[in-house]
């Protein structure tokens, strides 16, 4: 068992242990948090506490992958993601219902969510000589769920669900356009792409670290600050 011990040089592993320890805390206060919950805003908690346990879940898996093999953990990562980051996107439709959000919205969401993390995967791993045109494709995704967040349909309801709804969807909106850049950046680094055929980290090795690194950072900050928002919202909102 001497491999599954985290070296204090080990930044990759450390990031799992922290990231899973994070999502299970955030997790545990969410569910338990449920009772002090009104029922307008009752699922939107759930779904918090959902995200952040799969993602504790998946978290302490990956650690021990990397652990025991050295390699990144790739595909659970994306397990994670296509299970949770619509999950994420189904927040705004949640928020925005009571002002007329319609299930189209929802699958639009979703939809563009799905598309984003499926072309990520394909140049990440199975279409790695064409990791630019699959990363140029995931980004319009991305950009298409920025673009329903700051002035489309999520943007337009949510000024008429009320000054919390508002307040709460500008705050998730940039969680949307500054902390999910970051996961464009993790694959501009693992990726033989690069930057538009610029490779940034010449170590194939470093640049998988740094990867990780990246990723574990951004998947904490963006899943455990969503589910913040959407909390502070059940407690602040004036109906």
């Amino acid at each position: 068992m001497e491999h599954l011990k985290i070296a204090s040089d080990n930044y990759v592993a450390f990031t799992f242990f922290i990231g899973t320890m994070a999502m299970m805390a955030a997790s545990v206060f969410f569910f338990f948090e449920l009772g002090n919950t009104s029922q307008k805003w009752r699922t939107s908690v759930l779904v918090s506490g959902l995200i952040t346990f799969i993602a504790a879940v998946h978290y302490y898996y990956m650690r021990g992958y990397n652990l025991a093999t050295g390699d990144s953990p790739t595909f659970f990562r994306y397990v994670d993601w296509i299970l949770t980051v619509p999950l994420m996107c189904v927040e705004f439709y949640l928020i925005t219902k009571k002002a007329g959000a319609k299930i189209g919205l929802l699958w639009k969401l979703i939809a563009a969510s799905l598309v984003m993390l499926v072309t990520g995967y394909f140049g990440e791993t199975i279409d790695r000589d064409n990791s630019v045109f699959w990363g140029v494709v995931s980004g319009a995704a991305y950009f298409y769920i920025v673009y329903l967040v700051w002035f489309g349909e999520v943007a337009q309801l949510s000024q008429n669900a009320g000054v919390q709804v508002a307040k709460a969807t500008r705050v998730l909106g940039w969680f949307v356009l500054v902390g999910w850049a970051i996961y464009p950046l993790g694959y501009i680094l693992g990726t033989p792409g690069g930057l538009f055929g610029i490779q940034l980290v010449s170590d194939p090795a470093a640049a998988t670290r740094a990867m990780d690194i990246v990723y574990n950072i951004a998947d904490a900050i963006n899943k455990i600050g969503f589910g913040l928002v959407i909390y502070a919202l059940s407690r602040n909102s004036e109906d």
